[in-house]
């Protein structure tokens, strides 16, 4: 009882909702579109999203708040004779691999290019201001870092390489090259392993070994790629601005050079890279998305129209398209004015609007033929609100709770969280628009039809006497069928005795209905609001009548292509009884397909996935998976509180846990070097202390070490205490070089839980592989549990709760489908691919909730008639979206960047597995699944029918007054 007065008070205010709208259509119509073009002049305060790592990694992880302590420990500045790759968040930085066509790196015209290279970027200079008076010239050594002797830090390769040089040049030996730790002439041990790639060794013996040499420090036969990192000072302000004029010099002097020397591959890099490839595909898409709307409008149009040239609807479907625009650009000038910024994951936003909008238009469309023409346009317009807005309702509210919970603070990835902000805001406004701006347009469409007016030229068509003397092609253009053409056997004056078994499906007796117009509209009898109610009426006659609603029809050539073919051969073919054991095999076929995928869902927390194809970040990156992928990045093992470095068991925990790596240590070095001074590495805390700072460190081989000590002074006259420290560490990996880092990192946290020694281990790559797994994935498990709670209370208040349980499952399949195929296309799972993925959710929900709630509001009759008045009332719109929607995702998927590929994939899946549920699982299913049919028939009853008695009198203006007896 109480759902039937909730859904009957509710349907009762969407009817009133209708007819206020179109008593004011003129209002609904101009509002929408003043609001879009005032708020549409905001786009000067338009501004672009500068920090890619904010949008793409994790908000709060661990990983950040070390490096936070990192930088308080270590900031890069203090490095003063040696800068690792990838260790610390640099700021500004140019970077560069170079790469030989053919021969080794190290061949004397490949490293003299090299080295004039590295010359002239030194030399490079850029002017700010690009003009004026106040003009000054700054070049690299203006900007680099410095060392303690105020000479800019270059990397060690850069000097082997120049000792290379001057040994050749002067007829010396050459000096010999180790990897990945080498020795250069000062003493000083440096690691080249990210700077020399594609190396190949001399083993012991002179053998030849390949790159990846596990013996620390083999000598190198040849290299096939260099890379060459430039750090610059950019501490904010004017020094930003030069540092960023001098990125694109640095990227304008590689493109020059490259020229120059054919032979040589140069790959650059720079600290504006990523943003500036991630924004690129937004400039990518334009023309697309542009084709897009086109390609969406030319199908929305035909969608719209059919043979009869009034009754014909071709502008709604552009009507519809402009509402969408609309609100999309009222919810862009309203990000704007509030100082949102703009990212390149907002191209997904348009789909879901497009998607949801069209679904509302077409069934409003759809509702609209269903209504009896010979009623006021106010009446229809009422009865399409009453008919359709619970529904449309309905499935904004799951739009919003998904996105909306998904756009909350529980949300650790702020690109999930302001894609779904952005796309709940959307949403909102086209559901608003959809009920003023459309459904005003739906008023004045009616109104063209009820004077007889052509549904495009807008033109009164004329009657047929005067239609005979015209040529055959304007006979044809004009076509439709006036209400003298259906006196014989419909009387202008007569009285219509209808029996309706229930408003879903109807049964015409002996008078056919008197309006011309009703013949596009064969399962609609009797009064407006009894056609569109989704709910039966008692009626004194208990039995069925299994009647074909086609059959009613007199002139099928006249309905909606779709239509008519969804009436007279899918509806019987899908529910035959012999195809029924295929659509289950295909289902079955479908779930294995989809668990097979599942099983093999990987992360995507690698940034360049989500960039523009065939830019400096792509290609740099595939330069450094070929050449530099055998090593892990550089990983900073930071002791951070002062532990007993003196006492053996201390020492040889810190040496087990360095044990496997790489590494360049300075525990290591000066336990070596007391060693080898036949000093015990055990002593006293002042000895130990001591012989550090006075000997081992003032060392020139050595002293590179002090800037990985921290020392706390005692007190006066006491040896200082090791505060802080830091080693350095690099692992050996294979080809799921991320996969392994992630491991590594789990491992090493662990390890730091249960050792004696407080320490913890960071690289700026740990900021987007820090549970990257549970930030990525905890959105979509959410607006999934939303969806599914929702639906639970929903089946206590409004909707039949079978329609909530099949409705539930079907976004669950329909979930684990996309998330399986993705997968089995090469998708990974990133924020991309999640933001689609909770997208999913509302678009499923829009194609099968309307024809669940079709098939669960019958009752009487069988379940495969129900299930085909469902797919003719519900089915064809739920098509007609799917095939716009489709149609408008092929340009996309032209566009050459991998976030729109994601998408492409993604949304092309969605909509894939949206339509096999509506039009194949769910009709066959429903079959012989609950919910029954056979409730209902006894006296009083739902499932009882209503006789209606109408005296219906037509004037010539064809505002028809009714007398209604039941």
């Amino acid at each position: 009882m109480l759902r039937q007065v909730l859904h009957a008070g509710l349907r009762t205010s969407f009817h009133a909702l209708g007819r206020f709208v179109a008593s004011h259509p003129v209002f609904f119509a101009s509002a929408p579109v003043l609001l879009s073009i005032l708020l549409g002049s905001s786009f000067s305060r338009y501004r672009v999203e500068e920090d890619v790592e904010s949008l793409l990694a994790p908000k709060h992880s661990l990983a950040k708040i070390e490096g936070n302590l990192v930088d308080s420990l270590f900031p890069v500045n203090r490095s003063k004779h040696a800068l690792y790759s990838d260790l610390q968040t640099p700021g500004r930085y140019g970077r560069v691999i170079i790469t030989t066509r053919k021969g080794s790196v190290l061949d004397p015209v490949h490293l003299d290019a090299i080295l004039k290279l590295h010359r002239r970027i030194y030399q490079m200079q850029v002017t700010v201001p690009a003009t004026g008076f106040n003009s000054f010239n700054y070049s690299f050594s203006n900007l680099c870092l410095l060392d303690d002797k105020n000479v800019c830090i270059i990397d060690d390769i850069i000097r082997a390489m120049e000792e290379i040089q001057s040994a050749r040049n002067s007829n010396r030996s050459v000096p010999v090259l180790r990897y990945p730790i080498t020795q250069l002439a000062d003493g000083r041990q440096a690691y080249i392993g990210h700077q020399m790639g594609g190396v190949q060794g001399w083993g012991p013996g002179g053998a030849m070994r390949a790159q990846g040499m596990g013996v620390r420090g083999e000598g190198v036969r040849s290299a096939r790629a260099l890379q060459l990192t430039y750090y610059l000072q950019a501490p904010g302000g004017l020094m930003d601005r030069v540092a960023s004029q001098w990125e694109k010099a640095f990227c304008a002097e590689l493109q020059h050079f490259a020229e120059l020397h054919p032979k040589l591959g140069l790959y650059p890099s720079t600290s504006s890279s990523l943003r500036t490839d991630f924004q690129f595909s937004s400039v990518l898409a334009r023309r697309p998305l542009l084709a897009s709307l086109g390609v969406c409008g030319v199908l929305v149009v035909l969608c719209c129209s059919m043979r009869d040239c009034v009754r014909s609807k071709p502008w709604l479907g552009l009507l519809a398209l402009l509402s969408i625009t609309l609100s999309g650009l009222t919810a862009a000038g309203i990000l704007n004015l509030t100082g949102a910024t703009y990212n390149s994951t907002y191209l997904g936003i348009p789909f879901v609007m497009l998607g949801h909008g069209l679904f509302g238009s077409f069934e409003m469309l759809s509702s609209w033929r269903r209504t009896r023409e010979d009623q006021h346009v106010k009446e229809r317009v009422a009865s399409v609100f009453e008919d359709v807005m619970l529904r449309f309702s309905g499935s904004t509210m799951i739009h919003l709770m998904t996105l909306g919970l998904a756009a909350s603070p529980l949300t650790n990835m702020e690109a999930v969280r302001l894609f779904c902000r952005t796309a709940a805001l959307a949403v909102t406004i086209s559901y608003v628009y959809m009920l003023s701006f459309y459904s005003s347009c739906l008023v004045f469409t009616g109104y063209l039809e009820t004077g007889y007016r052509h549904g495009c030229f807008c033109r009164r068509v004329p009657k047929p006497d005067r239609l005979d003397s015209k040529p055959a092609w304007y006979r044809c253009l004009m076509y439709t069928r006036y209400q003298e053409e259906t006196q014989v056997t419909n009387p202008p004056h007569g009285i219509g005795h209808t029996h309706t078994p229930n408003p879903d499906l109807t049964h015409t007796h002996t008078h056919p209905h008197p309006h011309p117009h009703t013949t596009n509209n064969p399962t609609v009898r009797g009064h407006a609001h009894v056609a569109n109610s989704t709910h039966p009426h008692p009626h004194p006659h208990p039995h069925p009548h299994p009647h074909s609603t086609a059959s009613t029809d007199p002139h099928p050539q006249d309905s909606h292509l779709l239509l008519g073919c969804v009436q007279r051969c899918y509806g019987d073919w899908i529910t035959n009884t012999y195809v029924k054991p295929f659509v289950v095999l295909l289902y079955l076929v479908y779930i294995s397909f989809g668990l097979m995928g599942f099983l093999q869902v990987t992360q995507g927390s690698d940034p360049s996935a989500l960039v523009a194809m065939d830019t400096a970040t792509v290609l740099y990156t595939r330069a450094q998976q070929r050449y530099f992928s055998s090593y892990s990045p550089v990983i900073g093992f930071y002791i951070y509180e002062s532990a007993p470095y003196w006492n053996a068991s201390v020492q040889r925990d810190l040496l087990e846990y360095a044990k496997g790596f790489q590494r360049i240590s300075w525990l290591e070095a000066y336990l070596n070097y007391l060693s080898d001074r036949n000093q015990s590495t055990s002593q006293p805390r002042e000895n130990f202390t001591r012989t550090l700072r006075h000997a081992f460190l003032r060392e020139p081989q050595f002293a590179h070490f002090a800037d990985d000590i921290i020392f706390a002074e005692r007190g006066q006259g006491e040896e200082p205490d090791v505060a802080a420290s830091r080693i350095f560490l690099v692992a050996k990996t294979t080809e799921n070089k991320r996969e392994e880092m992630s491991v590594l990192l789990d491992t090493l946290r662990r390890l730091s839980l249960t050792s004696r020694v407080r320490f913890l281990i960071f690289n700026p790559s740990f900021v987007y592989l820090d549970r990257y797994a549970a930030a990525v994935s905890s959105p979509l498990r959410h607006s999934l549990l939303a969806v599914l709670f929702l639906l639970g209370l929903s089946s206590l208040a409004v909707v039949e709760p079978l329609v909530s349980v099949w409705l539930g499952l079907t976004l669950l399949s329909v979930q684990f489908g996309v998330l399986g195929f993705m997968t089995l296309w090469g998708v990974e799972l990133d924020c991309m691919s999640v933001l689609c993925l909770i997208s999913a959710l509302g678009h499923s929900a829009d194609c099968s909730g309307p024809l669940l709630c079709g098939f669960a509001a019958g009752r009487g009759e069988s379940r495969t008639r129900w299930v085909r008045v469902a797919l003719e009332r519900h089915g064809v719109p739920s098509l007609q979206t799917l095939i716009c929607y489709g149609a408008a995702l092929v340009p996309v998927g032209s566009i050459r960047s991998n976030l729109t590929r994601t998408l492409f994939r993604c949304l092309t899946l969605t909509a894939g597995c949206s339509a096999l549920h509506t039009l194949a699982f769910l009709p066959t299913l429903l079959t012989f699944l609950p919910p029954s049919k056979s409730r209902g028939h006894g006296p009083g009853g739902e499932g009882q029918r209503q006789e209606v008695e109408c005296v219906e009198m037509n004037d010539s203006t064809r505002v028809v007054d009714q007398i209604t007896t039941v």
